[in-house]
C-alpha cells in the first residue's frame, strides 16, 4: 500500500460505506478473482468467518452452502475460522489483532457491521468491512483487493480508535487466513550474506510456526517474507494446490501458521508486534501494510507467473518499460580510484556497448573520506582528492562517451567517524547507556524524525539539482539495527514502525519529483526486496555473490516470488568458470556488469560485446514473457528455466551445468513449455562464443507439440556448460 495515498482515500471510504445492516440472518460476501474465491460470512450473531478459499464457484449463490457441506465441527470459541481473530474474549488461539483499551481493558469483540465492493477498473474490485466492537468505540475495517485476471489478492487492515482516551495495539496483523484440506506443507526460506534464498520443506504440524524478522532494516537477512503453503500434498512445478504469500512492508514482519485442533490452517500476517506496542490516539487511524497472495490449482509454475504478471503490472515501479544495461566500477577499483581511472572506465563503458556507468562506494567524505568501510557515511560530498572536479565533470565525461552515469548512496546510514556523527549525535539510532555496537562499522540514522527525512531527502535532491544529468541510483542498506533507541520520539515502543514510515515518507517525495530515473533497491543482497519497497525502485540486487553457479540456484528461487525485470544481475570475477557461463546466467534477468574490460582476452571482449547486443534481442521476451521453470537445478545435473511471449511466437531457453563430476550434461530432451502446440518452430542456439559452433540442428522445424511433448536436447556437458536456445515461430 502507498500510505500517503490510503490515508487520503481512507476517509472518504469509510464514509462512504454501503450500509448493509446485518439482520439475524447470516451474510456472505465472496471476494472473487478469476479463478479462485476467498467467501467470508457474517453469521446471526453478528460474527464474521471465512468459511471458504479455494476455486471460484461457477454460481456465486451456492457460496451460502459452503459451510453446511463441511459439516458441523468442535470449535468452543466460534472463533477459530474468524476472518480478523480478535485476542482477549472468547479467542482460545493466535490473534490477528489485541488491544489494551483506554480503560485499561484487555478484551476486543469484533461484530460486522457492513460492507460493500466497489469496482475500480475491469481487472479490479475493493471489498471493505466494517467490524466493530460492541461494548467499546473501537473499529476495524478489512480490506480486499482483488486483482482479477491475475488471481492476486492484496489485504490490509485499517484500525481506529473511537475511544476518548488513548487506546494501545499490542497485536496488529494485516491479513488472517483460514484454509481446509488434509494436510499442509510449508515451503520458507532462511540465508545470510551471500547466501540468499535457500529453500526448506515441512509439513505443518499443530502448534505454531512463525516466520519473523527483528532486525529493524535490511529485514529479510535471515528469514525473507515470502512463502509458499501446498495444501493436500507437497506441489510440484505443474502439479497441486499451492498459495504463495508476501507482505508489503520493509521492515520486522510476523507470520503465525497455525494448525488448529480442526486441522485446518490459520495464517496471521503482519508487522512483527515485537517490542512495537502502538499507541493509538482518539480518532486516529492505523494503516496496516497489504499482505499479497496468490492461489494455483496446477502447481507453483502458475503461482509464479500470477504473481510476476501482476506485479509487471501493478506492483513494480515501471514494470512494463526498460531498463538500463550497466557497467559498475566497484570490482574494478573498489576504494581506489581517481578522476583519471574513471575517465578511462568510461572509455570501457563505450567499448563494451553498454547504456551506463555506475560510480559504487568511496567517491564522499573529505574530512574522513571514504577510503575504506569506517568512515564518512553522511558526509555526502566529493572527496576533493579523488574528484577535484567532482561529480559533475563525471557526468560531462561520460556524456562526451556516449554513456550515461550514476551512482551509490547508502543515504540511511552514518560512520561513527564522520562530520555528521559529530554534528548530529542525535540523530543517531543507539541506545543512550549501551555502548556502540556496529554492523559493517555503521550505523542507522533515525528516520522516525522527520528532520532526518529531510536530510535524507536532501541527499538525493542535492545530487539532482547540482547533475541534473545523473541517470541512475543504487541505494544500499548494508546495516540492521542494534540497540534501537530513537532520541526523537517520546514513545520507543513505536520506533520500529515509524522508522519504516519514515522511510516511504522519504522515498515517496523523491519519486514525486523524480519519477522516472532508475533506481536499484540494494541491501548487501536481497535484505530489503518486498512489494512495498519495489513501488519505488526499478529493481534489486538478488546477492552479493555472483558466482555464476550460485547465482543459478539464488536467482531460481527469487523467481517464484518476483519476475525478470526486477532481478539486477552483474557479470564479476567472482569464478573461475567462462565469461560465456557467467554472462548467460546474468541475462536471466536484468544484466549488469563488474568487470575490468581492459584485462579481457581479444575473444572474451568480442563476446561480451556480441552478448550486449544479443541481450537488446532477447530482453522483451525475458522481462515480459512467461516464465517456465523446466528443470530444477536442486534435483539434477542441469538447470532449464525458459521465458515466452505472450503471443507464443518466441521463446528464450537458458541452460546450465550445475554439477562437474564426470560425464554429466543433459541426457534426454528437455520438454518446452507456454508454446503454442500448433505452430512450427525454428530453434537456434544464440549468443555463442566466437569461434565455437552450436550444437543444435538448426535446419529442422518442430511443432510446439512435439517440443512441449518430446522436447530437444541442448547438448549441455563440461565443454558446453551453458546454452541459450531461442525457439520462433515460423
Amino acid at each position: 500500500m502507498n500510505l500517503k495515498v490510503t490515508y487520503l482515500i481512507l476517509p472518504l471510504m469509510l464514509g462512504a460505506l454501503t450500509q448493509h445492516k446485518a439482520a439475524a440472518q447470516t451474510v456472505t460476501i465472496p471476494v472473487e478473482t478469476s479463478k479462485n474465491a476467498l467467501v467470508l460470512q457474517a453469521d446471526g450473531k453478528h460474527y464474521l468467518n471465512t468459511i471458504y478459499f479455494g476455486p471460484k464457484l461457477n454460481d456465486s449463490k451456492e457460496y451460502s452452502n459452503v459451510a453446511a457441506a463441511y459439516g458441523s465441527n468442535h470449535d468452543p470459541s466460534g472463533q477459530m475460522a474468524s476472518a480478523y481473530t480478535p485476542g482477549g474474549s472468547r479467542n482460545l488461539l493466535e490473534p490477528a489483532i489485541s488491544v489494551i483499551h483506554a480503560d485499561g481493558n484487555y478484551s476486543l469483540d469484533l461484530q460486522y457491521v457492513s460492507h460493500k465492493t466497489d469496482h475500480i477498473s475491469d481487472d479490479i474490485t475493493l471489498t471493505s468491512i466494517l467490524l466493530k466492537d460492541p461494548a467499546y468505540n473501537f473499529e476495524v475495517t478489512l480490506f480486499y483487493k482483488a486483482y482479477l485476471k491475475d488471481n492476486v489478492v492484496e489485504q490490509w487492515s485499517n484500525i481506529r480508535n473511537n475511544e476518548k482516551g488513548i487506546v494501545t495495539l499490542q497485536k496488529f496483523a494485516s491479513a488472517n487466513l483460514y484454509l481446509k484440506a488434509p494436510a499442509f506443507w510449508l515451503t520458507q526460506y532462511h540465508g545470510d550474506w551471500a547466501k540468499e534464498m535457500r529453500p526448506e520443506e515441512t509439513r505443518i504440524t499443530h502448534g505454531i510456526k512463525t516466520l519473523d524478522t527483528k532486525l529493524g532494516t535490511r529485514a529479510n537477512l535471515f528469514e525473507p517474507s515470502v512463502f509458499m503453503v501446498s495444501l493436500d500434498k507437497p506441489a510440484t512445478e505443474d502439479d497441486g494446490t499451492v498459495m504463495y504469500g508476501g507482505l508489503e512492508w520493509s521492515g520486522n514482519f510476523r507470520t503465525d501458521l497455525e494448525l488448529d485442533p480442526e486441522n485446518n490452517l490459520r495464517i496471521i500476517s503482519g508487522i512483527n508486534n515485537y517490542a512495537s506496542p502502538y499507541q493509538l490516539k482518539p480518532n486516529e487511524d492505523f494503516v496496516t501494510p497489504a499482505f499479497w497472495y496468490t492461489l494455483s490449482k496446477n502447481g507453483k509454475g502458475e503461482a509464479s507467473r500470477n504473481i510476476q504478471h501482476w506485479a509487471r503490472n501493478y506492483k513494480l515501479l515501471d514494470g512494463k518499460g526498460s531498463r538500463l544495461t550497466l557497467l559498475n566500477n566497484w570490482e574494478s577499483t573498489f576504494f581506489d580510484f581517481d578522476e583519471a581511472k574513471l575517465a578511462s572506465l568510461l572509455k570501457d563503458t563505450k567499448k563494451l556497448g553498454v547504456d551506463l556507468f555506475l560510480l559504487d562506494d568511496g567517491w564522499f567524505g573529505n574530512k574522513y573520506p571514504r577510503n575504506g568501510d569506517h568512515t564518512a557515511l553522511g558526509d555526502w560530498q566529493e572527496t576533493k582528492t579523488k574528484l577535484p572536479n567532482g561529480i559533475a565533470s563525471l557526468v560531462k565525461g561520460a556524456q562526451d562517451n556516449g554513456v550515461k552515469f550514476g551512482i551509490w548512496i547508502e543515504p540511511e546510514m552514518v560512520s561513527p567517524k564522520s562530520e555528521l556523527y559529530e554534528k548530529h549525535p542525535d540523530w543517531v539510532i543507539k541506545q543512550p547507556k549501551r555502548d556502540e555496537y556496529y554492523f559493517r562499522n555503521q550505523l542507522e540514522l533515525d528516520l522516525s524524525n522527520p528532520a532526518v527525512q529531510d536530510f535524507v531527502y536532501g541527499i538525493v535532491d542535492n545530487l539532482f539539482t547540482k547533475n541534473p544529468d545523473l541517470a541512475y541510483i543504487k541505494w544500499d542498506c548494508n546495516a540492521v539495527i542494534y540497540n534501537a533507541y530513537s532520541a526523537h520520539l517520546k514513545n520507543q515502543s513505536q520506533f520500529y514502525v515509524d522508522y519504516v514510515r519514515g522511510l516511504y515518507k522519504v522515498l515517496e517525495r523523491i519519486r514525486a519529483k523524480y519519477p522516472k530515473v532508475p533506481m536499484m533497491l540494494c541491501s548487501g543482497g536481497g535484505g530489503r526486496v518486498d512489494y512495498a519497497a519495489l513501488q519505488y525502485f526499478t529493481e534489486f540486487w538478488p546477492s552479493d555473490n555472483t558466482d555464476p553457479l550460485e547465482r543459478v540456484f539464488i536467482q531460481w528461487e527469487y523467481s517464484y516470488f518476483y519476475p525478470a525485470i526486477a532481478s539486477s544481475n552483474h557479470v564479476t570475477d567472482w569464478s573461475k568458470l567462462p565469461i560465456k557461463y557467467r554472462t548467460d546466467v546474468a541475462m536471466m534477468g536484468k544484466l549488469g556488469f563488474d568487470i575490468v574490460i581492459s584485462k579481457l582476452g581479444e575473444n572474451d571482449l568480442r563476446f561480451v560485446q556480441n552478448a550486449v547486443k544479443t541481450f537488446d534481442e532477447i530482453k522483451p521476451v525475458v522481462w515480459q514473457g512467461d516464465q517456465y521453470r523446466l528443470l530444477n537445478p536442486r534435483e539434477g545435473s542441469v538447470a532449464s528455466i525458459a521465458y515466452v511471449n505472450e503471443a507464443r511466437t518466441t521463446a528464450i531457453m537458458f541452460n546450465y551445468l550445475v554439477n562437474y563430476r564426470y560425464d554429466e550434461g543433459s541426457i534426454q530432451p528437455i520438454r518446452l513449455k507456454g508454446l503454442d502446440p500448433g505452430k512450427q518452430y525454428k530453434v537456434k542456439e544464440i549468443n555463442l562464443y566466437p569461434g565455437s559452433r552450436s550444437g543444435i540442428d538448426e535446419s529442422k522445424t518442430y511443432t510446439g507439440d512435439f517440443l512441449m511433448k518430446i522436447g530437444i536436447n541442448p547438448k549441455v556437458n563440461s565443454g558446453r556448460t551453458s546454452v541459450i536456445l531461442e525457439a520462433d515461430a515460423q
